[in-house]
């Protein structure tokens, strides 16, 4: 029997675990919490970036113990992708850097590429963010628990923006703090319309490598990665332009491989909790 509840056991689990150190660093950051070393120390960890992770750990062992966490796991080494889904890997390089080519072409002042002022640290950048950049933390959440068991109800196309609206606001505390990333200092329709566009991209390579949670974290990586090399963010004609980019190749997505399953063959299988 199928329970989709239980997405939101892992949603409540994952912003629990996230918010109970955003939200303290939030209130810290405005003044209105004189907290502790010892409080600040733990912030400073950044463990609240595991709780997608810890959500979908917690929940999938709830409803279907230890062997349905062995398959989750699992599912992140699947790294026999096909060699045409890590071309397509490159969607994120290609989209972020062509908005910026193309806001130069209409005339627009480049940023200033910091990335690229030490070359030598980007491979050493893509396996840091890997691993403690986002994608490790979060995509056996977004992608391998929630859009896994939402398409068992809804169409892929609908569960990948389901996902998408949880991973975009599960940083909204982040916003009531100083941050260095481009994301937090532009408005929250922004954010979180990037992690649905992204997020149905991420759940297309998903689905195209038979439910791998892997191509999903190379994914991640790829677009955390790509935002840094290429700061398009930090133009308002490359960010704009990005966007329709993005719809682009989300709406070409959807011509070619459907919007109920989002690939050409049937990959998946069900998963019942």
């Amino acid at each position: 029997m199928k329970k989709n509840s239980n997405v939101l056991v892992f949603v409540l689990i994952a912003y629990g675990f996230s918010w109970l150190f955003w939200i303290p660093e939030a209130l810290i950051a405005n003044n209105l919490w004189v907290a502790p070393e010892g409080v600040k120390n733990i912030l400073a960890l950044n463990l609240a970036a595991w709780g997608p992770l810890v959500g979908a750990i917690v929940t999938t062992f709830i409803y279907q113990k230890g062997a349905g966490v062995k398959e989750l796991i699992k599912r992140g080494f699947m790294m026999r992708i096909g060699k045409w889904w890590w071309i397509a890997l490159l969607i994120f390089p290609v989209l972020i850097g062509g908005s910026l080519a193309i806001s130069v072409l209409f005339g627009y002042p480049l940023p200033r590429f910091e990335a690229l002022a030490e070359p030598f640290a980007l491979p050493i950048a893509f396996l840091f963010i890997f691993f403690l950049g986002g994608p490790l933390q979060e995509e056996f959440g977004w992608r391998g628990y929630a859009f896994e068991h939402l398409r068992n109800k809804y169409s892929s196309l609908t569960a990948a923006i389901i996902a998408g609206l949880m991973w975009g606001l599960w940083h909204l505390p982040l916003f009531f703090v100083p941050r260095a990333e481009d994301y937090y200092n532009r408005p929250m329709w922004g954010l979180l319309l990037t992690t649905v566009l992204a997020g149905i991209i991420l759940a297309w390579l998903y689905a195209n490598t038979k439910g791998g949670t892997f191509a999903a974290l190379l994914g991640h990586t790829m677009f955390n990665w790509s935002n840094w090399v290429f700061p398009a963010l930090k133009s308002d004609s490359a960010a704009l332009i990005l966007f329709g980019l993005y719809f682009l190749a989300v709406a070409y997505i959807i011509w070619q491989y459907g919007k109920e399953k989002l690939t050409k063959e049937n990959f998946s299988e069900e998963i019942t909790a």
